[in-house]
């Protein structure tokens, strides 16, 4: 059976990953109208493994006897003052997730749940690729800088990616 603190903090974390998937929606949005169908892609597909993400732990809080409780989700932002300024707020957000899924490893350790402290391992390490594929994103743009040219094959490049729904054990 699930410990009440465990199980609020995954509900919690079920509400960040969703909220994530909304702002990748919101961020893909945004590019599709600045003409980078290639960065929209990627944003969407973003999107896509967000919800997956918020789906293993809806299934984990399952599978413990919890009860997944939906929450509101609030608002993302629309405007970004650039692609880069939308990919350093990714990273950000990025950076946010991270700190939540090193306090849900935190908390299973301290409350002696293995099952819990095993399961979340797979999102401490997902969240060190997101980090990277964020920061892989952000080095390109800089050093394309406003060339519309290098933007374009950037674009191109992002617009290769594809869903592939992760595994999450």
């Amino acid at each position: 059976m699930i410990k009440s603190n465990v199980e609020n903090i995954l509900n919690e974390q079920i509400n960040a990953e969703l909220y994530s998937a909304y702002l990748y929606l919101s961020m893909s949005a945004y590019a599709e109208v600045e003409g980078l169908k290639g960065c929209a892609n990627w944003l969407h597909i973003q999107a896509q493994e967000e919800m997956a993400h918020a789906m293993g732990l809806y299934t984990y809080v399952l599978s413990r006897k919890g009860v997944p409780v939906m929450k509101e989700i609030a608002a993302p932002p629309t405007k970004w003052e650039s692609i880069l300024e939308l990919f350093k707020a990714v990273l950000a957000h990025e950076e946010l997730v991270t700190s939540k899924i090193n306090n849900i490893a935190t908390l299973a350790a301290k409350e002696d749940d293995h099952a819990l402290y095993s399961f979340i391992q797979w999102y401490v390490k997902e969240q060190v690729e997101e980090e990277d594929n964020a920061n892989a994103i952000i080095d390109q743009l800089k050093f394309a800088g406003h060339t519309e040219g290098s933007l374009y094959m950037i674009d191109k490049d992002l617009g290769t990616r594809v869903f592939v729904a992760p595994v999450i054990a």
